[in-house]
């Protein structure tokens, strides 16, 4: 019952930003875990971020520690996804995800609902 829809995917330079966003509709709930992943071509699924939608806990993958910032906008049911100081390895497919348990995980398995993923492509 849960749709999530990711946008903002773009080319960018490196060194460069971009704001990504997640746009949440159906039956969602205050207390779910949103996180965001990525996938980049031939690779397997990396943890990126992960917020609690209540109380905008956060943590964050070591590779982008300190570059990017997950938040969200409780009035909008959206979260995003602030991108600094792009690197040509982060070039990938960025997925949003929604965890009813709350399980607060960097581990996609325990994720129920995905989006269909914006291209997100930094120039070397």
């Amino acid at each position: 019952q849960v749709q999530l829809v990711e946008s903002g995917g773009r080319l960018v330079q490196a060194g460069g930003s971009l704001r990504l966003s997640c746009a949440a509709s159906g039956r969602t709930f205050n207390w779910y875990t949103m996180g965001w992943f990525r996938q980049a071509p031939g690779k397997e699924r990396e943890f990126v971020a992960v917020i609690n939608w209540s109380t905008a806990y956060t943590y964050y993958a070591d590779s982008v520690k300190g570059r990017f910032t997950i938040s969200r906008d409780n009035a909008k049911n959206t979260v995003y996804l602030q991108m600094n100081s792009l690197k040509p390895e982060d070039t990938a497919v960025y997925y949003c995800a929604a965890d009813s348990r709350a399980s607060y995980s960097s581990d996609f398995a325990k994720y129920d609902y995905w989006g269909q993923g914006t291209q997100v492509t930094v120039s070397s």
